[in-house]
């Protein structure tokens, strides 16, 4: 073969290469260089989209789930009282939450946190393609991934949701610290049981605050997250139970695994089982009416209703739940039961109410505000709309001995003063005219202050109001916390004519127990949220009257328990001043009284139980004659006092009287057990202002010369009692004039004094 057909035959082989090379059919289209060409093209264009679309999606702001909170309310001991609001939360800050129980939550759900971008693209991705295909949730997600998610998106599974979330929580990681992105991420997180955050989970799973949460309990809650209703040890299968047991120990290792968690202490932890799910605490009961109260604190300290609404608050109150059980009991023991609410009408118009202040630190201690919030939203402890009748009439006296004061014919007042005891006996000096009748009409003569208070002697306080002065009166008494600044300066306000609640009348009492600091009642002990805590007043005030006159006091009040109408208060268990009373037509009766412990003011109030309401008459009460403070509230009270010193105390008075207090006191009348009046009385009273006794004294202002029974004067200075006032048995007056009224005489007081 020559040159020429070799040259020939070698390009009919190139040709037959060529040809065999050259792509035929698809292959034309895609080849290497187009394939890697096209790729970086979609990266490239799929870079630029997802820069343009990191430009476009904003942060957007927190949905409105994700800031509702729940206020919760604690007893004083920090065990939960109630929560109100739609979302069981309490957002808190991360410097609640212990350090291990951060690391726990880190552990479990993204050990990286503190390291990466905020964004795992491998999870993200894969959750987009298993959205695409229909399989459903996939985890994968960074912590602050699942932040965003929960406070500013929603838990719809969607591919746009998915885009937005790790747009946003580029991000958020960007201009947010770590730190806050955990700490939202833990108060928005849902863990079952209702509750959303780490304190509700805290609080739902284990009973504690969130800053006693341990490493073993937290590595638990942080555990339940993946799967809440199936980890929940309460309600697991076997299977769930040793799903959520492998994730905890998943969890704990992890943390020994980042040096979080030392080796030998993570050997020596056993599974913490959570506590059985318990429904939230409600209103009903008595609980309505203590946050109500505590509501009420927290607006006069400024709090809006607005910002109650929001949610978010954690107030902690003064209210001791073993004083509050035993206030509820005593009131259940000593009148629910004996009341017929379903049978008998009158029985269906009572409502108690009562409030217990602790007088040396002002704190609400317990509080009983009716049957049932729910059922009977006005509260009996705090209404104003009942008037206090005598539990006013040692505020007279305090003014009587603040103010140096003396009967109209000079006479210092102190205890051993005599008046006229005489009912619808006409005062002396009044340009109002006005006769009080007492309790049952009955006339006393010649009566002590002493003895004036103990069986409460409307005629006797009605003239010294008018000795004293009314102004006078009505200043000592807003001084000390009487709160109708309004009321009206009349002879019949020694009786108790303006309205105030037993909240008011115990802060009034707990002052006198105080010797004269004013004590403001405090329900309230705490209250923050995580932007604001609530500044408060000290309960305890200035020195509105002086030691020696609430002391003095004291000593008289002493002897209304010991020989008077507050019989039913007295007990071997304590030692105890109070006073009795009862309004006009019976429409309410109280008894407040205090221990140096434990100031305590109880009231019945007889109301329309229909729409409306309305004051009725207590008369007829248990199927009983005319109620009043000496009855079922002395009762409460002692009941209640017995059960809240824990069955009694030692602590006794310390008291300073005032001069006028210490003077001899005058002999007792020896005709105080009989209903018959002394045939020829003539009671020495010592002078007020020398050792030396009156030859000739006389009762200041009597007006009848019919002498009543014999007033024994108690000697509060000694320890020997004066045989108590013999109950009367005339029957009480059908008519009687009001509170407010200027002097019909008509008006019953309602402290009827009782023989054991």
């Amino acid at each position: 073969m020559g040159r020429a057909e070799a040259r020939q035959a070698a390009r009919k082989r190139g040709a037959r290469r060529a040809a065999k090379a050259k792509p035929t059919g698809i292959r034309r289209f895609f080849t290497w260089r187009k394939i890697l060409g096209a790729f970086f093209t979609l990266a490239l264009l799929g870079m630029g989209a997802l820069y343009v679309i990191y430009l476009l999606v904003p942060v957007p702001e927190a949905n409105a789930q994700a800031e509702l909170q729940s206020n919760t309310y604690k007893y004083a001991d920090g065990t939960i009282l109630a929560r109100d609001g739609e979302v069981n939360r309490e957002i808190v800050g991360l410097d609640k939450v212990p350090a291990d129980v951060q690391n726990a939550f880190v552990a479990a759900e993204n050990k990286t946190f503190w390291k990466d971008s905020g964004v795992d693209f491998k999870g993200t991705a894969r959750g987009v393609l298993n959205t695409l295909t229909g399989k459903g949730k996939q985890g994968g997600s960074t912590i602050t991934q699942q932040y965003v998610k929960n406070y500013y998106l929603n838990q719809d599974q969607t591919v746009s949701r998915k885009l937005k979330e790790l747009v946003i929580s580029l991000k958020v990681d960007q201009r947010k610290e770590k730190s806050d992105i955990l700490a939202g991420y833990l108060n928005t997180s849902y863990f079952g049981r209702n509750a959303y955050g780490i304190q509700a989970a805290a609080q739902a799973y284990y009973g504690v605050d969130v800053s006693e949460l341990n490493v073993e309990q937290g590595a638990y809650l942080a555990s339940l997250l993946q799967a809440p209703s199936q980890y929940d040890w309460a309600v697991a299968s076997d299977t769930g139970k040793k799903l959520v047991t492998d994730r905890w120990n998943y969890t704990l290792d992890n943390m020994v695994e980042e040096g979080w968690l030392k080796e030998s202490k993570r050997a020596a932890m056993k599974f913490p089982t959570p506590q059985e799910p318990k429904p939230a605490p409600g209103m009903e009961g008595q609980t309505g009416y203590l946050v109500e109260a505590a509501n009420r604190q927290l607006r006069e300290q400024g709090v809006s209703d607005q910002e109650l609404r929001a949610g978010g608050w954690s107030i902690t109150l003064n209210i001791d739940p073993k004083r509050q059980k035993a206030l509820e009991k005593a009131v259940d023991e000593q009148l629910e039961s004996e009341l017929d609410r379903k049978g008998n009408k009158v029985d269906a118009t009572v409502q108690a109410g009562a409030t217990s202040v602790d007088p040396k630190t002002g704190k609400v201690v317990a509080l009983y505000g009716g049957v049932d919030a729910t059922t009977h939203w006005v509260s009996n402890a705090t209404r104003q709309d009942y008037t206090p009748a005598s539990t006013f009439k040692p505020l007279v006296f305090a003014a009587a001995l603040e103010h140096g004061s003396t009967t109209q014919d000079g006479q210092p007042i102190g205890p051993k003063t005599i008046y006229d005891g005489t009912s619808k006996r006409p005062v002396v000096g009044s340009d109002t005219p006005y006769a009080p009748q007492n309790q049952d009409g009955r006339s006393y003569g010649p009566v002590t202050v002493q003895k004036a208070t103990d069986s409460s002697i409307n005629s006797a306080y009605a003239q010294m109001a008018v000795d004293v002065g009314l102004d006078k009166v009505k200043e000592t008494a807003l001084k000390l916390g009487v709160p109708d600044k309004n009321y009206p300066v009349r002879p019949s306000t020694a009786l108790g004519s303006m309205n105030a609640s037993t909240w008011d009348m115990a802060g009034v009492y707990a002052t006198l127990a105080n010797h004269g600091k004013k004590v403001t009642p405090a329900i309230v002990a705490s209250a923050e949220r995580k932007d604001r805590t609530v500044e408060f007043d000290d309960p305890i005030g200035r020195q509105v009257i002086s030691r020696e006159t609430a002391d003095t006091v004291t000593s008289v009040l002493k002897g209304v328990v010991d020989n008077g109408s507050g019989f039913r208060a007295k007990s071997s268990a304590y030692e105890a001043a109070g006073k009795t009373g009862t309004s006009e037509n019976n429409y309410a009766a109280w008894f407040a009284g205090y221990t140096p412990e434990l100031t305590t003011v109880v009231a019945l109030f007889g109301e329309k139980p229909t729409e409306g309401g309305g004051q009725v008459t207590l008369t007829g009460t248990a199927n009983s004659g005319r109620a009043s403070g000496s009855g079922f509230p002395a009762k409460i009270w002692a009941d209640y006092t017995r059960g809240a010193l824990g069955s009694g105390s030692n602590e006794k008075f310390d008291l300073e009287l005032a001069d006028i207090a210490t003077v001899q006191p005058s002999p007792t009348w020896t005709q105080e057990q009989s209903q018959e009046p002394d045939p020829d009385p003539t009671p020495t009273r010592t002078r007020e202002q020398s050792q030396e006794p009156d030859p000739e004294p006389k009762p200041t202002h009597t007006q009848t010369t019919e002498p009543g029974p014999d007033p024994s004067p108690t000697n509060t200075q000694t320890e020997k009692p004066d045989p108590r006032p013999t109950e009367s048995t005339e029957p009480a007056p059908t008519g009687s004039g009001g509170a407010d009224d200027p002097g019909d005489g008509t008006l019953p007081d309602g402290d009827r004094p009782f023989r054991p």
